[in-house]
């Protein structure tokens, strides 16, 4: 398994990536070849870096149509489909950057016969890939050990997901009454004791054993998950393998011994230095270059409905300090008069006719680029939430206050991963990322987080 990014990825999976981006720059070479001629072509580093920009530029834009998702790309059909228009993307992008720099054009027509190779090759790259994922080629067989929600979430999460790297081989429940989906797997085994781990664990070549027990006291078979240890096993806690595997927590499930002892956690002086730089450079530069857009938003408001075209609202900050956010209007000045303090829903009535609009492109946040500069909040982090939700949630929801212990953010881990909530399942979904991006937080995280919210606004999701 690779760690990227505080998470872990099966190496298949970095193969995959890697392995279409070698199909893509062997395509321009192959067309190259076939336009110029074998003796005309010199692989000189100019040249290279050409085919380079290509390829970075396709992959990128097989990123933002959302072709490394699996679960959306699982049928030949969609696959083409999305396919002809990353290329058809890349193709737009390549063509605006060739005619600002003339100087990186590779050849006429060059560019069009290696899509037609591009389209053909990743098309058997990836059928081949599924290939393997069906089989179940190279996956990590794991014996899950406990009947608790984190053992039952974590065997959906690895049936749901093909492409997860991990196969259950085994599941040891501490009752005799749990049933397992056994049938769904004709090579799982399923017990209800936990006699001779150690065998079975060798028996079904086991790489992981997760121990997903309600109450380990007195239940825990030490001398058996020693042996396995010893023996080379991986023993991993329940809540550490479920991290590892979706990118969140179970806030639900953890206690606090878990939080206290797991790695994570750490803010050094460097890491603030650098996040506060990032945060004044990128805010500053984004408010220069998209003040013209600002001001438009702002007089097309004003003309749509009664009211100021930028409302502040008092959010609670780190350390729960109240600090006012300052945003676009989206609804009516007096959306609050008769309801009071409550969470916006979809298709809410409040919203008016620019603000839908502005909502679902984010641009309603652009103000916020204010509070970055002021330091009240950082690009990316928790979405800040008002003091009358937090109060509620506080008190429902454990270990939300710690969200509190970083800055608010523009963007977050979980604006990103599960979108706008609007009822307290959904603070406790959120909470689980949040909780996730403050253990594990780092500026690379955070760069990806930037890159994963350009196209949450690329393609007006989220809202």
């Amino acid at each position: 398994m690779l760690r990227l990014f505080k998470q872990y990825y099966p190496v298949r999976n970095a193969i995959f990536v890697f392995g279409e981006g070698i199909f893509i720059f062997l395509s321009v070479v192959i067309a190259c070849l076939l336009i110029i001629g074998s003796d005309q072509v010199h692989f000189d580093p100019p040249l290279l870096l050409k085919v380079l920009l290509i390829t970075i530029t396709c992959q990128a834009c097989l990123y933002y149509n959302d072709l490394y998702d699996l679960q959306i790309t699982d049928t030949l059909s969609e696959l083409g489909i999305r396919l002809l228009q990353a290329l058809g993307a890349a193709a737009i992008l390549l063509a605006l950057f060739y005619f600002l720099f003339p100087d990186f054009i590779i050849g006429e027509g060059i560019f069009i016969v290696s899509i037609a190779f591009v389209f053909l090759l990743i098309i058997a790259w990836r059928i081949g890939y599924t290939q393997i994922l069906n089989k179940g080629l190279f996956n990590q067989k794991i014996m899950i050990m406990g009947s608790s929600d984190t053992a039952h979430e974590i065997a959906n999460e690895i049936q749901q997901k093909k492409d997860c790297g991990y196969e259950i081989a085994s599941v040891l429940s501490d009752k005799p009454w749990e049933v397992w989906p056994c049938s769904s797997n004709a090579g799982m085994i399923c017990q209800n004791h936990f006699d001779n781990v150690c065998d079975l664990a060798k028996q079904m070549r086991v790489d992981k054993i997760v121990v997903a027990l309600k109450e380990k006291r007195g239940t825990l078979p030490v001398k058996e998950l020693l042996k396995c240890r010893v023996d080379g096993i991986d023993i991993l806690e329940g809540n550490t393998f479920y991290e590892m595997l979706t990118g969140k927590l179970i806030v639900e499930q953890i206690n606090p011994a878990w939080l206290i002892f797991s790695e994570g956690f750490q803010k050094t002086k460097a890491q603030k230095l650098i996040k506060r730089t990032v945060d004044l450079v990128l805010s500053a530069a984004m408010l220069i270059v998209l003040m013209p857009l600002i001001l438009l938003v702002a007089i097309v408001i004003k003309l749509d409905s009664k009211g100021p075209a930028i409302f502040s609202q008092e959010r609670v900050g780190r350390h729960h300090k109240p600090y006012m956010v300052h945003k676009f209007r989206s609804m009516r000045s007096d959306a609050e008069k008769e309801t009071g303090p409550v969470w916006a829903q979809d298709n809410d009535n409040r919203i008016t006719r620019v603000g839908h609009f502005i909502r679902k492109w984010r641009i309603d946040e652009l103000p916020q680029l204010w509070n970055v500069i002021k330091g009240q909040m950082s690009f990316v982090g928790p979405r800040p939430e008002r003091e009358h939700f937090v109060k509620q949630l506080e008190e429902i929801i454990p270990y939300y206050g710690e969200r509190f212990s970083v800055k608010p953010g523009l963007t977050g881990w979980a604006q990103v991963s599960y979108g706008y909530g609007a009822s307290v399942e959904d603070a406790i979904e959120k909470l689980n990322y949040d909780l996730f991006y403050i253990k594990n937080m780092s500026i690379l995280m955070d760069i990806m987080i930037v890159a994963r919210t350009v196209k949450t606004v690329l393609f007006g999701r989220g809202r």
